[in-house]
């Protein structure tokens, strides 16, 4: 799933050994294959070739703009939930054109920023944000278009934090409700500045069945229809994003496996289609390093303390995610041959891996079997990819990390690393 491999006990990023990363930019610090993100986008863009989708990356998952320029090349366009992410893009050299604006609270400034940027669609969440974006539309004289994001009340088996398709969220609206919303607006004035000829539903993220889409898209192709008979024509469809990653070993399903339960619910139909990956491209393409500083045990306990923690990586936190995590130079006889969870090695030890920050809740992984290790000695959390550096903060005033693009023997800066005076610079100039 990702090209970061041990060799002769010593983990490389492509070609390079990300020791040499470590001593060069030091800790801690993302880093991120190149390669890895185009072949899970290519893997993507072969599976549902049929379909001819417009594979929009979600920037949120990892939003710095030389991945987003990467992408752009591939011809990727982009989920954006924010203005901050419309200017990233634009600062990347991406096409406003392929940009589909959602988020449930978009605010009149954001709406009139990606109007007057020229988007391809905003995603609209409710009624009262279909009206407004009409009347901004109107106010500005740039007719917009729009889907309307339904809520299918399916469960797509994910962490509850990241389920978005079930009634009891705060996301779309429910099918019921949809085909009224439909009817209403296009007898509305409102219709003469937006053309709501799309649907789209997001049901989840880290999604590693393909039933939740199969329901769901059931569902939708029948509203679809259901339109059709009242005179409505849909034209485009846009089903999300939420294919999972690999974190334990084996959880994540092939692009194929999808495809191949999706292909035929939606070929044939004439419609425009458009998805929203992004964890699956970028959740393997990047690993977090962070350096041990003290080993410390502590009752049944030992600790490793390192430089790095929760501010940098909250899923742990957050979500009780697991990631991978084991020393960037083992040895031989600790080189993983497969990073799968509690994959057994003689001689390692029970340690809790955990960061800097004044909360029991900073943890890396609890319980984990690690190889012996001591102070200096790095590490690496894999499968950082993906809400990482996205969610970073400078929570104890401890800088963000710089972050690192491989390409096969050659590795970029791509952020410096954040200073003390980045932490108050907003604060000074008043």
């Amino acid at each position: 799933m990702d090209l970061f491999r041990y060799r002769q006990g010593r983990l490389f990023c492509e070609d390079v050994p990300v020791a040499d990363l470590a001593d060069r930019f030091g800790t801690p610090l993302y880093v991120y294959s190149a390669g890895t993100l185009r072949l899970h986008y290519e893997k993507l863009a072969k599976a549902f070739a049929a379909l001819e989708p417009l594979i929009c990356y979600s920037v949120k998952v990892c939003s710095n703009i030389h991945i987003l320029r990467l992408l752009a090349e591939m011809g990727s366009g982009f989920d954006i939930v924010s203005g901050g992410e419309l200017f990233r893009v634009l600062e990347a050299g991406g096409d406003p054109a392929t940009c589909c604006f959602a988020g449930v609270a978009k605010t009149d400034a954001e709406i009139r920023y990606a109007l007057e940027a020229g988007i391809r669609m905003f995603n609209v969440e409710s009624e009262q944000e279909l009206q407004n974006l009409a009347r901004l539309a109107r106010d500005t004289g740039r007719r917009a278009r729009a889907a309307l994001r339904v809520n299918p009340d399916v469960d797509p088996r994910t962490h509850r934090f990241i389920t978005t398709g079930k009634k009891e969220t705060k996301f779309g609206v429910d099918l019921e409700r949809a085909e009224c919303v439909w009817r209403t607006f296009a007898a509305s004035d409102g219709a003469r500045w937006v053309d709501l000829a799309g649907v789209q539903a997001h049901i989840g993220s880290q999604i590693t069945t393909v039933e939740p889409y199969v329901q769901a898209l059931g569902k939708i192709v029948a509203l679809v229809d259901r339109l059709a008979e009242a005179g409505i024509r849909i034209a485009t469809l846009d089903f999300g994003g939420g294919f999972g990653a690999e974190y334990e070993g084996g959880e994540a399903l092939a692009a194929e496996a999808f495809a191949g339960a999706m292909i035929p619910i939606l070929e044939g139909r004439g419609l425009e289609i458009l998805m929203e990956p992004g964890r699956f491209i970028a959740g393997n393409a990047g690993i977090l390093l962070t350096q041990v500083q003290y080993v410390k045990p502590a009752g049944d306990r030992t600790f490793l303390l390192c430089d790095s923690g929760m501010n940098h990586l909250i899923r742990p936190a957050l979500y009780g995610s697991y990631h991978h995590v084991w020393p960037v130079d083992p040895g031989e006889d600790f080189a993983p041959r497969q990073r799968i969870r509690d994959e057994a090695f003689p001689g390692t030890v029970v340690v809790d891996v955990v960061g800097p920050i004044c909360e029991s809740s900073d943890f890396f992984g609890k319980d984990r079997h690690l190889p012996p290790v001591v102070r200096g000695d790095r590490l690496a959390v894999f499968s950082a990819g993906a809400y990482g550096m996205s969610m970073a903060s400078e929570y104890n005033a401890f800088p963000r990390p710089a972050e690192v693009l491989v390409h096969g023997s050659e590795a970029r800066l791509i952020r410096r690393r954040g200073t003390y005076e980045d932490l108050v610079a907003p604060e000074k100039d008043l």
